[in-house]
């Protein structure tokens, strides 16, 4: 049986997370050659570990990479490309929510952090991307150039509702969405696709740690719980999603959102 995934992959923000979980899924789903990139080497090179010991057939190049900084964006991609020959499919996952504050008190620093890290550096990372995979073979209709999935959010498609203060974060998420849309547009003709993921509340630590979405009482857990499904989602759903976006089975599927909140963002 054919896998669902071939060739190579690039994750960025792959330490923990729904990075990490994509980097496991994908090696499941049969990606051969897979590079790993985080500001975190030590969580970094622990998830590398993981996937050589249950996927032993699978290369897994693990590289430190800030994606603040073009310099090292460009050099990560250029390193990938020397070792794999190509870049099939590539996961822009690298993210941060912020400070929590209405926008009145939120320093200019903290904005300029997050759009940073939410936007500029998922369009240093793409910039990158297309610029090689505009120069690869054409595989045919099902797989093409390559494929790009952009991690937004449901804040992405919609606001925040107090007393959930991350309008940086929304704003970037937002972002993300147009440059998804205008770049799936005008990549459509390389056979390139390009879709976005935007997931809801998600057991990562970056909700759990960062914002204590297990405590009963924290604003994040009842929001959580307004879900139709009245539960947090697990990193490996948002995981198997990314999947269906870079796989052959979404060939016909550019430019588009897929929000994956367990209903929350319909309600």
């Amino acid at each position: 049986m054919a896998s669902l995934l071939q060739g190579s992959a690039f994750v960025t923000g792959a330490a923990s997370g729904l990075g990490e979980h994509t980097a496991y899924a994908f090696a499941k789903y049969g990606i051969s050659k897979l590079a790993i990139t985080d500001i975190n080497l030590e969580g970094l090179s622990k998830v590398a570990a993981n996937i050589q010991k249950e996927w032993p057939g699978v290369e897994v190049l693990a590289l430190q990479m800030d994606v603040r900084k073009g310099e090292e964006v460009k050099a990560a991609l250029s390193q990938i490309v020397a070792k794999f020959g190509r870049l099939d499919i590539a996961v822009n996952n690298a993210g941060i929510t912020g400070k929590s504050a209405q926008i009145h008190e939120l320093d200019e620093s903290d904005w300029e952090n997050v759009l940073d890290v939410n936007l500029h550096g998922v369009h240093r990372c793409q910039k990158e991307e297309l610029g090689i995979m505009v120069k690869q073979e054409d595989l045919g209709a099902r797989r093409g150039r390559g494929t790009i999935i952009n991690v937004s959010s449901m804040y992405g498609t919609i606001g925040p509702l107090s007393p959930i203060h991350v309008t940086a974060y929304s704003t970037a998420k937002h972002a993300v969405m147009g440059m998804t849309r205008a770049d799936a547009s005008s990549y459509a003709g390389s056979n390139i696709r390009i879709n976005a993921i935007c997931p809801g509340y998600v057991k990562t630590p970056m909700v759990n740690d960062g914002n204590g979405a297990d405590n009963e009482a924290h604003p994040l857990h009842r929001h959580a719980q307004l879900t139709p499904l009245r539960r947090l989602g697990l990193p490996e759903e948002i995981a198997d999603s990314i999947v269906f976006l870079a796989s052959p089975m979404s060939s016909f599927v550019n430019g588009f959102g897929l929000v994956a909140d367990g209903g929350y963002s319909c309600c």
